[in-house]
């Protein structure tokens, strides 16, 4: 049998320096799985049958007391939930809470003292980063893909609808399965929650920020939703002419276009008609149906507001109370 022996030429091609390099990479990489891989979950869903799982993605365990966070299109019409742990337990859960806007879902397995992440904060997030990517992609669990943070502040659009607003770009390598799972920092905490992929493209994997997360989850502890402002209309975005922006003075070529008013809604109650463009509220542009979506949260309901409204070749002022949109 012939064996080959590498010459000493060609074992000088890599040098000291490469090898602290990788090595140093390694460690990295390594340092974060230890710490936080055991706080990621299997997610089987069965959706037709109670003992038949047809179905899987991600989780990350959050609390100690067994809460976990997955992708709400992971849970979405599951009549069934089987967990599985870093060290191969099985353990049922249920659906505590989903928020299609933001692709979050907060579930609870049926244990305790499990391991959990340690979230940081994505707004400090810098691009070229490291990112390890930690889920359980094609049913393959605990695999580990690592990159870097290819760009922030991205926006994707949710099965709702709704933008999902700083979504992160990594090209850590994410497949089918991978849904709900970690991204992590090079320290190992979760910086986002793994979400989509651009299909038919390569290292376009996009995640949830873990500050976005953290919003929901008391929501969703607490009621099982996220409670957000609505007006009562049904709109699109509607652009104006330049010659209408430079005479009415307008800052913003666009408004929102009143299609349709619910009856007895905030919108009906404040006057607002088919055919107005919503411009403003209290003082902030309204270019877009998205703009209105970002204004209207939580926080806005019960509250009285202005709105700058378009009407009939001129501008006018509605008053409206902000109401909590219906289930």
């Amino acid at each position: 049998m012939f064996g080959f022996k590498p010459s000493k030429s060609a074992a000088a091609i890599a040098t000291s320096a490469d090898a602290a390099s990788f090595d140093a990479f390694s460690k990295a990489v390594i340092g974060v799985v230890d710490r936080a891989a055991p706080s990621v979950i299997a997610v089987r869903i069965g959706k037709r049958r109670q003992d038949a799982f047809d179905g899987a993605g991600s989780g990350v365990i959050v609390t100690a007391d067994g809460y976990a966070l997955t992708n709400a299109h992971v849970v979405s019409g599951a009549k069934a939930i089987e967990t599985v742990l870093h060290d191969g337990s099985e353990i049922g859960a249920d659906v505590i809470g989903v928020d299609a806007d933001t692709d979050m879902a907060l579930i609870r397995l049926n244990a305790s003292k499990l391991p959990h992440a340690e979230f940081a904060d994505s707004d400090t997030l810098k691009v070229g980063e490291l990112a390890v990517a930690i889920g359980n992609p094609l049913g393959l669990q605990a695999t580990v893909t690592a990159g870097v943070i290819s760009a922030l502040r991205r926006t994707l659009r949710s099965q709702s609808g709704r933008l999902i607003e700083d979504v992160i770009q990594t090209d850590a390598l994410l497949n089918p399965g991978n849904s709900g799972g970690a991204l992590c920092d090079g320290k190992g905490r979760v910086v986002g929650v793994t979400t989509a992929i651009v299909s038919g493209a390569q290292g376009l994997c996009f995640a949830v920020p873990a500050n976005t997360a953290q919003r929901v989850i008391p929501d969703l502890m607490r009621s099982g939703r996220v409670r957000r402002g609505w007006l009562g209309i049904g709109g699109q975005t509607q652009g104006l002419s330049t010659a209408l922006v430079r005479r009415l003075n307008l800052g913003q070529s666009s408004g929102v276009l009143v299609a349709t008013v619910v009856p007895g809604g905030p919108g009906d109650a404040a006057g607002l008609r088919p055919g107005d463009v919503i411009m403003q509220i209290n003082g902030k542009s309204t270019d877009s149906v998205d703009a209105i979506h970002r204004l209207v949260d939580g926080d806005t309901i019960g509250r009285r507001v202005e709105l700058d409204v378009f009407r009939e070749g001129r501008m006018t002022k509605l008053s409206m109370t902000i109401a909590e949109r219906p289930q």
